[in-house]
Order: structure tokens, then C-alpha cells, then sequence
């Protein structure tokens, strides 16, 4: 039998361009302030941390723990692409279910640099290059393309099989960014708030196949926290036992993932994966769930997830889209904070941050953003390399 896990304090920093940011260690430490103190704690009642980032040297949750606070407590530096935060998070959420500690944080940041990111050690094997040469098999791409960056490659090819597979047009995958600015607007937290039109999105030159630059998510900086405690210690010390994991689920790719289609590759198998285990875990369905925030790092990604959480079939992509059903009065409201197209997308903080905005929706607290009666929330993240997780959150009052 596995404990109960309170989700009891969170906490992030406002999101900022490459350069207009404080340095990690400062993001960092603000971060976990803010999550203790939404928790009404002292970080002398954490046991341990796991901290998340990519871009970083060894032992950076270190420095940005010990601006906070040096307790001597066990911290674990975490790095799983994209997915960094949520790893974090999964391995909090592990020592609590499992007796091993009673109180745990997990914190990601990520201090990035302007334009699309490169390999950060060119003199070794890249951890993609199985999902770069699947592609390049796959579709019998020319040697030229085999040297853009990967993630150029990887979700260039996906936008445009997004495309031709489902029957979407461009103004499809431009209206995902559309609705991005629009939950955006009234959240603090977000870079990007000022309106776009479909229009604005299209103007922009194609980068690479189906991919244009405001298809993309923007690099950028940032730092949340999430802390999570037993139901034990939550009832000892008096704290909110308001939201609670209900189900989750994480897991990384299969070898037949790489043999069918480059849309499994680049997070579609993967996230169908994940879903469906998510679900059984919850022991709900995709019908149950009020929001959502998902790995939006690219409005074709964020199509695929649809189909992928069930929400909708693949043929029913484009009228899912198009009748407002991933919106406010819609079936589901995804992405209320704006989702990393207009959020931002700091790789370490940005499975925290998509929890923190739904523990934040499911207490009631998000203002203009509110998603009115959310019980369920479902959070979706990936790193690409691979690792899947999905989180299905609990208002218990």
C-alpha cells in the first residue's frame, strides 16, 4: 500500500527573456521562499529536495538551496530535458508514497540563452541521435537536413506530418498560439501577454518545413517550486490538504516506437503511453478532467497531445480545435496560464510551473484565469531523449 501525497505548498518566479532574468541560484532560492511560505513552512521541516535543470553544472540545486537555507538535508540534482521539473517532482512524490520521508520539495530553474537550442557537448554521441536517425530513415531525408538541430529537425517534420496526417491547415496549428496569448493575458507569471492574430502567426517565414517561428516556444528563465507531504504530516502540522495526486505516470520510449511513424517518435507514442497508464492510475478518463496544462513546447505538439489524452480522435482534431472545445465554456480548458507558448518554456522549471498553475486552479486562486468548479487537473510533460509523465490532481474539498 502505497500513502496518500498532499500537494501542500507551491510557488514560482515571473518568467523572463534570456538576459532579463536574475541568475539561477537567485530564481532558484525565490522559488522555494515562495512554496514554503504558501506551505506555512520552514525549510527545516523539508527531509529532502530534488532539484531540476538542464543548462547548469553539477550541484546547482545546491546553490540555489543553500541561498535559501543550509540544512544539511539530502539534495538530488535531476536532469531529463524538458522534462526535469516533473522528474523532480515524480521522486518527491515517491519518498512520500513509499514512508521514505514525510515532507519533500522539488524545484527546477533553467537560465537559458537566446535561439534555439544546440547540443550542449558536439564532441559525443547526442542522446537523440536514435530519434534524429529514425526521422531521417523514416522520412529519407537529405544530408543537409540531417545537420540542423534536432529540435529543428524533430518538430519541424512533426508540424508538417500534423498537417498531412490529420488534414489540419496552418491556420489550425496558428490558432493554438492565438489561444496561448489569450489565457496568457491576465497571468503575471507569463512572458508573452500581448495579443496575436492568426494572421500575425502566418507572416512569419517557415523555419523549416512545417515549422514557423510562432509555432515555437519561446527559450527563457524561471524557477518553481512544488513541495508534497504525507497526509500524517499534513494533519500534524495543521497545513491545507486541499489538493492531492490522484493518479500518475512516467516512463520512457519502446523500440517500436522508432519503426512506424515520425509523429511516435517526436512524443506521440510516448504520450499515448503515459495517458493511458495515468488513467488507470486515477481511475478516471478523460471526460473527468476540467483542466489542463500540457507540453505545449510547439503548437503541433500540443495537437498530438490532444488525441493522445483522449480528448478528442484523430480525425477530430481540426473540429476540437475549431469549436473552442480547448478553451474556456469548451469541453476542457487547456493551458490557462498561456502554456509554454506564451508562458515560457525554462526547461527545469516547467513541469513545476504547470503543476503550481493547476494546484493553484484547483484551490481557486487563479483570479481571471479561473477555471470555474475544477475538481481534476492533468498535467502533461515530456523530454525528449525520452521521458513521458502525466499527473492527475485532486480538489478534496
Amino acid at each position: 500500500m502505497t500513502r496518500k501525497v498532499v500537494i501542500c505548498g507551491v510557488g514560482m518566479v515571473p518568467f523572463k527573456k534570456p538576459g532579463k532574468s536574475d541568475g539561477y541560484d537567485v530564481m532558484g532560492a525565490n522559488a522555494a521562499r515562495a512554496a514554503l511560505d504558501d506551505a506555512k513552512l520552514s525549510l527545516t521541516d523539508i527531509d529532502q529536495a530534488f532539484t531540476a535543470y538542464v543548462h547548469g553544472d553539477s550541484c546547482s540545486g545546491q546553490s540555489a538551496l543553500y541561498g535559501v537555507g543550509m540544512t544539511g538535508m539530502p539534495i538530488t540534482n535531476v536532469n531529463n530535458n524538458c522534462a526535469s521539473g516533473s522528474t523532480a517532482f515524480a521522486l518527491a512524490t515517491q519518498a512520500i508514497e513509499y514512508g521514505v520521508s514525510e515532507c519533500v520539495m522539488a524545484l527546477g530553474f533553467e537560465q537559458m540563452a537566446p535561439g534555439a537550442i544546440e547540443m550542449m557537448y558536439p564532441d559525443r554521441v547526442s542522446p537523440l541521435k536514435r530519434h534524429t536517425d529514425a526521422i531521417v530513415n523514416l522520412l529519407g531525408l537529405s544530408e543537409d537536413e540531417q545537420n540542423l538541430p534536432p529540435a529543428v529537425l524533430m518538430f519541424g517534420v512533426q508540424a508538417e506530418l500534423v498537417m498531412q496526417e490529420y488534414g489540419l491547415s496552418e491556420q489550425t496549428l496558428a490558432q493554438i498560439a492565438v489561444k496561448a496569448r489569450i489565457h496568457a493575458k491576465d497571468n503575471p507569471f507569463a512572458i508573452y501577454r500581448e495579443p496575436l492574430c492568426v494572421g500575425q502567426v502566418l507572416q512569419q517565414p517557415p523555419i523549416y518545413r512545417g515549422l514557423r517561428k510562432l509555432f515555437a516556444c519561446p527559450p527563457s528563465c524561471g524557477a518553481a517550486s512544488v513541495i508534497v507531504c504525507s497526509e500524517e504530516f499534513a494533519k500534524k502540522n495543521n497545513l491545507d490538504i486541499q489538493v492531492v495526486l490522484k493518479g500518475s505516470s512516467w516512463c520512457s520510449d519502446k523500440p517500436e516506437y522508432f519503426t512506424k511513424s515520425a509523429l511516435d517518435v517526436t512524443f506521440g507514442a510516448l504520450s499515448r503511453e503515459v495517458c493511458k497508464k495515468a488513467y488507470e492510475s486515477a481511475g478516471v478518463g478523460p471526460e473527468d478532467i476540467d483542466v489542463i496544462e500540457l507540453h505545449d513546447c510547439f503548437t503541433s505538439n500540443e495537437i498530438i497531445t490532444y488525441s493522445a489524452l483522449g480528448l478528442c480522435p484523430d480525425d477530430g482534431i481540426e473540429k476540437f480545435i475549431l469549436e473552442g472545445n480547448n478553451t474556456y465554456g469548451g469541453q476542457v480548458v487547456v493551458g490557462p496560464s498561456g502554456g509554454l507558448m506564451a508562458k515560457g518554456h525554462p526547461l527545469g522549471a516547467t513541469g513545476l510551473a504547470q503543476i503550481t498553475e493547476l494546484v493553484q486552479q484547483l484551490r481557486g486562486q487563479s483570479g481571471s484565469r479561473q477555471v470555474e468548479g475544477a475538481r481534476l487537473a492533468l498535467q502533461h510533460n515530456g523530454g525528449i531523449g525520452s521521458a513521458g509523465f502525466v499527473n492527475i490532481f485532486e480538489r478534496t474539498n
